[in-house]
């Protein structure tokens, strides 16, 4: 499967993938994931950013409300006309373009920092997103990611429940498996049944790699690993929204902050 293959997938899923999220139902972003990625970010106020695989602009806005100067490019024309559209009903001031984040059409070193939510696992391959965020790095610039986690987001996996059903262990397999080309279909699980009721499910090409595949494809894009963090469910999120104390039992995602190696 090759980078414009994944991207049908995606912008098959945009609609409904859109109307679920806004509607609060992609709730291991909004309870986990994105706090803790914005509680690892530097401060962004006054900088130039670079939101990559920015999808229907969710946490690019987040980022413009930091005041930073974000621009957001995604593959799929479907998510950017979102963005574009929550962009015209609530201005931050930033500009989404459709691009290809292994050519992304921007200058060398246009950028202080660079972004990407969830989205680096997505593509076939990760490597040439890599370097070209390197290349659009002012020469102290950082980038930030999280993906999902290599080491338990594995070919097999199963979450394993005790009589009371409470979550007790994940059990993986297929670690070192290559791609196989696997196209999963889910939707959120937080999505109640009367939103899911008509809903084309997602198609999601599965693309794991491991965690060494991962760490050398930063260290061969020129970049310096400088942070990392594994987030869970705080004691709050996980009183508000049981469905993802889960991520107290295993890590489900990874955090890499690295800057440019001069």
């Amino acid at each position: 499967m090759d980078r414009i293959e994944a991207g049908r997938y995606w912008d098959e899923n945009a609609p409904v993938w859109t109307r679920l999220a806004r509607a609060g139902c992609d709730i291991y972003r909004d309870y986990v994931n994105t706090p803790a990625f914005l509680a690892m970010l530097p401060d962004v106020s006054g900088l130039t950013g670079l939101d990559i695989g920015c999808g229907e602009g969710h946490n690019t806005r987040l980022l413009a409300g930091r005041g930073a100067r974000m621009a957001g490019i995604d593959i799929s024309p479907t998510f950017i006309a979102a963005a574009r559209q929550a962009g015209a009903d609530d201005p931050r001031g930033v500009e989404f373009r459709v691009a290809d984040a292994c050519e992304l059409p921007f200058e060398d070193r246009s950028f202080d920092f660079a972004t990407a939510f969830m989205s680096l696992m997505d593509m076939p391959d990760a490597r040439p997103a890599l370097r070209e965020a390197r290349r659009v790095l002012t020469p102290d610039g950082f980038c930030q990611f999280s993906i999902s986690h290599p080491c338990t987001n594995t070919p097999h996996r199963r979450l394993i429940r005790d009589e009371d059903g409470r979550e007790r262990a994940l059990e993986i397999g297929g670690y070192f498996d290559p791609p196989s080309g696997r196209v999963d279909e889910w939707i959120f699980t937080g999505a109640p049944p009367e939103l899911r009721e008509g809903l084309r499910r997602f198609r999601v090409p599965f693309l794991h790699r491991t965690l060494s595949w991962w760490l050398n494809a930063v260290v061969d894009a020129g970049l310096v690993i400088e942070r990392v963090n594994e987030p869970r469910a705080d004691d709050r999120a996980a009183r508000e929204c049981p469905k993802v104390a889960d991520t107290r039992l295993v890590p489900y995602f990874l955090h890499v902050r690295c800057r440019r190696a001069e």
